[in-house]
């Protein structure tokens, strides 16, 4: 089985170039409280998505599943939610929850509707995950590592697969018969980290899902991702990569494992050397 591959757009027009390529899951971002605040020291996007969206892109897709990211739990948490279900999503996705309580009131106002996904950044809840993984009601988790990194104050966003919390969070989640996916992935042969690399722990830690990051995007416009087969070629590397992996022995991942550790703690001292010449300048 492969990876499912999630795309956040929330134009029409993408969207359904993105289901004809085999994207598995079409990723609406309602997400903004807060936001802009926690992140104001990275590049991340902030998304300017909005609620009618999700009509939108519901009109233009069948066969890819429709996610919508709402905010954290707040006053207008059951309202929000209400709406989305109303509009066709498939998937509901919570951020930033730090307690099972919060995970609760979620499921519960989901109420059995659509899927429920947890997306889980930040300390608290890899700190509360026994008792999270204790509520019935929760359909997959996945592990978002930039506000993770934030959160435990870590130097880089893949630290977190680095030392071992993926692999913790993995295993618990997986016993439980939860859908886990972690972070997102570059295009193949891209990145600090190689998407290579990336992927293949994906596979060594039975992840299901991940998603996929600006650079299947960049500054190209409707047009030039269909020109040439552009974002059709992206795809399919990622599942050529993957016929690879499935014949890979336990010896093949562990290397690789190794190998995602020493690139992540160069990376890391870099990053280090830097900050201490910012400083003292």
């Amino acid at each position: 089985m492969t990876i499912k591959l999630m795309y956040i757009t929330n134009e029409k027009d993408i969207a359904q170039l993105a289901e004809s390529v085999g994207i598995d899951i079409i990723f609406v971002d309602l997400e903004y409280l807060g936001k802009a605040e926690r992140q104001k020291s990275c590049k991340s996007f902030i998304s300017d998505h909005k609620i009618e969206d999700v009509s939108r892109i519901r009109e233009v897709i069948s066969k890819s599943k429709l996610l919508v990211r709402v905010n954290p739990i707040n006053p207008g948490s059951k309202e929000e939610i209400d709406e989305v279900i109303k509009r066709g999503a498939d998937i509901v996705m919570l951020p930033m929850f730090t307690t099972a309580d919060e995970v609760k009131q979620f499921i519960k106002l989901v109420d059995s509707r659509v899927k429920v996904s947890l997306l889980l950044e930040t300390a608290k809840a890899v700190e509360n995950i026994d008792e999270i993984l204790l509520l019935n009601g929760i359909d997959e988790i996945h592990l978002g590592l930039n506000d993770l990194h934030l959160t435990m104050e870590l130097t880089f966003i893949f630290e977190s697969l680095s030392n071992g919390t993926v692999d913790y969070v993995a295993k618990k989640t997986n016993s439980k018969d939860i859908h886990f996916g972690f972070g997102g992935i570059g295009r193949i042969g891209e990145g600090d980290l190689a998407a290579k690399m990336i992927l293949a722990e994906h596979y060594r830690i039975d992840s299901k899902m991940v998603i996929l990051s600006r650079a299947f995007r960049g500054n190209k416009n409707f047009d030039e991702l269909v020109k040439n087969n552009w974002l059709k070629e992206e795809i399919l590397k990622i599942r050529d990569e993957e016929k690879l992996l499935i014949s890979w022995d336990k010896e093949q991942f562990e290397k690789n494992r190794e190998k995602v550790i020493e690139v992540v703690t160069k990376i890391i001292e870099v990053k280090n050397e830097e900050s201490l010449v910012h400083s003292d300048a």
